[in-house]
């Protein structure tokens, strides 16, 4: 028993665990994932616990959010996983192989935009689970079919996830300063630029998702970037 419980900490994911056995209990693994990101979309990471998910499904439910999910680290590693599966849009072979990595890479930011909560996970909850895998070699078929081979490829998909996860992360950041001061982002634009010393306007672009200097826009337009200075070779 013991040497089992020392096997499960120092494999240190819920990803290396075999999931429990099939029981009558009345929620699915399943069910307990898309309850978890409801409440974190909800209440924010920090206010987030097991006792706030025992609340939001019942006491009839909570006996089956334990034997499912044992803590609060192997439900995070499951959300955070959980949110990368948007990201997993059908191959398509319109446009040249640039066009197909945007496709995809775009789909897993608006994946993290929607839920920043998980931008603060990824450092510590993100690369072993099947959608994040799965999105890692929706990249890998992409840039083989280009030309890429060796490690040169294993280094563009890098630098791609890299560039993803770092605009996701600053993005992120940048929300959650705002939705502390409790204004809106014009509001806090216009409040913060005199301190910040730059033009309340510009800053107000910045932040907003909509504007063509907004998040979204400048991710892909870094993202182009990245893509053209990529070229399909071979490093052994």
């Amino acid at each position: 028993m013991a040497r089992e419980a020392d096997r499960k900490t120092v494999l240190g994911s819920v990803w290396l665990r075999e999931e429990p056995p099939p029981t009558r209990a009345p929620l699915s693994r399943d069910d307990i994932v898309l309850t978890a990101i409801k409440v974190l979309d909800r209440e924010g990471l920090a206010a987030f616990s097991m006792r706030m998910m025992a609340a939001e499904l019942g006491t009839a439910a909570t006996s089956a959010l334990y034997w499912r999910v044992a803590t609060k680290n192997d439900l995070l590693e499951l959300v955070v996983d959980e949110v990368f599966a948007a990201a997993l849009v059908p191959p398509t072979d319109d446009g040249d192989w640039r066009d197909q990595v945007t496709t995809v890479v775009r789909a897993a930011y608006q994946a993290l935009s929607e839920h920043p909560w998980a931008c603060e996970l990824l450092a510590s909850h993100a690369g072993l689970g099947p959608n994040y895998q799965g999105l890692t070699e929706r990249l890998h078929m992409i840039l083989r079919s280009a030309g890429f081979r060796g490690t040169h490829l294993d280094s563009a998909v890098s630098a791609i996830f890299q560039y993803l996860i770092g605009s996701a992360v600053t993005g992120a950041a940048w929300l959650s300063v705002v939705r502390r001061s409790g204004m809106n982002g014009s509001r806090w634009a216009s409040e913060s630029a005199d301190r910040m010393g730059v033009d309340a306007e510009h800053l107000a672009a910045y932040l907003d998702p909509g504007s063509h200097g907004g998040p979204e826009a400048r991710f892909t337009s870094g993202l182009r970037v990245i893509l053209v200075g990529l070229r399909p070779r071979q490093i052994s």
